[in-house]
């Protein structure tokens, strides 16, 4: 007779049910795992044993085989310890076949027992929930996995524990959803001196999820701005919450014991690969710009980046999902995130400046610049000249509006988006607006279509500028709760778009 339990293989943030199938047999005694394991899946026999062992509990003098289902789809992990013991448990009618068969299991087993906690404990439970099964898994993935609400989550600290439990003598409470909660963060907008353009450029792109370039002279304060923006963002949704900690259970990067409804903000060091920034390797990993989801995808000097890695940017920032395409495997991962570039004028840093000019200007500010493409250009919403802080500035006392006061106006401009895209199925942000959507929530009104058209014409607007302008103006009457998109919002969008270019 054949035993089942039941686990999961990950093929990007999508889980898949795989069935693990047990045979005994007689023969010589052997123990042998088919199915396209990897190596940590074929190590797991020893594990189990082992573990078996310290539970005074011997394997049949029998050929033992396990047979992991669909055979053509590759297993990776050592989540399949458990999951395999299971199957040998009701094998050798030590735990009841219906039991485990109606449960999802997913835990790598140590020597005596104990169950470690594994990545992707979260989709695993989506998709529990979806085939109808309750999820099994080690205790520290508890807190995570319990915010599935559609599946009962059982978090064991141990084998022994799982045995007792199914076997109803020491039943084990359902997991409970856990939270982490992090201090207040300690940057604040007072802590920026001048830069008053900068500060309402964040504002305007906190509220719209719009995404923002900072040229400037080093120093002037690029970094300090970028790194203030999570203060000014709302905490995440429910939803997005959960699907932004998907992508991080499969990253390995939930030890906390629970989600976190803070915004992810990341930050790639310059010398980053592409595999690291888009995603991938030999497993298909999510990379930055996945990691980023629901968040802040900062890149400080963005020229130095490799080219190939800037040019791949190009499709997430437009279409908000990266396709991972390898030999074996072709995995997509959403990544709605707002990009955050700074860079300076030119190699030296200080084309912009009077008082210390480039000797190479202006050839050196375009040979720099030139690393970012025109078409990657176009995709930034807002693009801010920083200049260089006096002084004298830091001697002025902190300006009398901090974080806690713009993040009240970007979470009223937040909520009124919401209610506006309700029911939409792919738009929640003047951001994600487009075609005839955007149409319909930023008709400009006949002055400000008037110099619209103007600023079209002069400064040769892509169509794709063209509709950024529009979102931009949206999200700014937002932040001023009006209805309608005026003059003065479109004169503010166009004036981010160019900020060198006196509107006429």
């Amino acid at each position: 007779m054949v035993a089942r339990a039941y686990t999961v293989a990950f093929q990007g943030i999508d889980a898949r049910i795989v069935e693990v199938q047990c045979a005994l047999s007689a023969g010589m005694p052997a123990f042998s795992i088919v199915g396209l394991p990897d190596k940590a899946v074929s190590e797991a026999r020893e594990r189990v044993r082992a573990a078996l062992g310290a539970m005074a509990i011997a394997l049949p003098s029998k050929r033992i085989t396990i047979n992991l289902s669909p055979a053509d789809l590759p297993k990776e992990g050592s989540h399949f310890d458990l999951p395999i013991a299971l199957a040998l448990l009701g094998a050798i009618d030590i735990l009841p076949h219906d039991v485990i068969q109606s449960t999802v299991a997913l835990g790598e087993l140590s020597l005596d027992g104990s169950l470690i906690p594994v990545i992707g404990a979260l989709p695993a439970a989506m998709a529990a929930a979806e085939n109808g099964r309750s999820l099994l898994c080690p205790a520290a993935s508890g807190a995570e996995a319990a915010w599935v609400g559609n599946a009962q989550v059982i978090a064991a600290p141990s084998l022994g524990a799982v045995v007792r439990h199914f076997t109803g003598q020491s039943p084990l409470p359902a997991a409970t959803p856990g939270e982490v909660t992090q201090s207040p963060s300690r940057h604040d907008l007072r802590d920026v001196k001048g830069q008053e353009r900068a500060k309402r450029a964040l504002e305007i792109a906190a509220a719209g999820r719009h995404h923002l370039m900072f040229v400037g002279t080093p120093g002037s304060g690029k970094s300090m701005l970028a790194a203030r923006l999570p203060s000014i963002l709302p905490a995440l949704t429910p939803q997005e919450a959960l699907s932004t900690s998907m992508i991080h259970s499969l990253a390995g990067l939930m030890d906390d014991g629970g989600i976190s409804r803070v915004r992810p903000f990341r930050e790639p060091h310059h010398t980053a690969s592409m595999a690291a920034i888009i995603g991938g390797g030999r497993l298909a990993k999510p990379g930055e710009v996945s990691l980023a989801h629901n968040g802040v995808l900062f890149m400080d000097e963005f020229p130095e980046f490799p080219r190939t890695v800037l040019e791949t940017l190009r499709q997430p920032v437009e279409t908000g999902e990266v396709m991972i395409a390898r030999a074996n495997a072709h995995v997509k991962y959403p990544c709605k995130f707002m990009l955050v570039a700074a860079a300076n004028p030119c190699k030296c840093g200080y084309l912009s400046d009077p008082s210390r000019a480039c000797s190479k200007a202006p050839a050196c500010g375009e040979d720099y610049m030139s690393r970012v493409s025109g078409p990657l250009r176009d995709r930034f919403d807002l693009r801010i000249d920083v200049p260089p802080v006096g002084y004298t500035d830091l001697d002025l006392p902190p300006s009398a509006e901090g974080s806690a006061h713009v993040a009240q106006r970007v979470l009223a401009a937040r909520c009124r988006q919401h209610d506006r895209f309700a029911g939409h199925p792919t738009a929640t942000l003047n951001a994600d607006a487009e075609g005839g959507l955007l149409e319909q929530i930023a008709t400009p009104d006949t002055e400000a279509r008037a110099l619209l058209s103007r600023a079209a014409e002069r400064f040769h607007l892509s169509a794709r500028g063209y509709h950024r302008v529009l979102r931009v103006a949206r999200t700014i009457a937002d932040l001023e709760g009006v209805t309608d998109v005026r003059k003065p919002h479109l004169a503010e969008a166009l004036s981010f778009r160019l900020p060198s270019m006196a509107l006429a």
